[in-house]
């Protein structure tokens, strides 16, 4: 992925557990934060560090847009929005991690 890129992205804490969804111009670096109770007290207290879903963009405030989107959809939108391209809601976190 490249420099000067924006993410929003979709974790969660087990298969159709419960989600979070975050923005950031560093995947792999947010992702870190979450697991060590430095990015969302949320997503450390609920236990949500499952990468089950990532977009990327060209800009800030592409990125910010489609985070309020996905923030106002109903749940069983996410749901499906994740399992088309990741049915088995499999962690992301270490493709992201290489490629960024």
């Amino acid at each position: 992925m490249s420099a000067g890129s924006y993410f929003v992205y979709i974790l969660a804490s087990r298969h159709h557990g419960t989600l979070y969804i975050g923005i950031t111009n560093d995947i792999s670096g947010r992702l870190e934060l979450h697991r060590t109770g430095r990015g969302s007290k949320f997503v450390y207290k609920y236990k949500v560090f499952r990468l089950v879903h990532v977009e990327t963009f060209a800009t800030p405030q592409e990125a910010i847009a489609r985070e309020k989107q996905l923030k106002f959809w109903k749940r069983d939108w996410k749901i499906k929005l994740i399992e088309n391209e990741n049915p088995d809601w499999n962690d992301q976190s270490s493709l992201v991690e290489r490629s960024g």
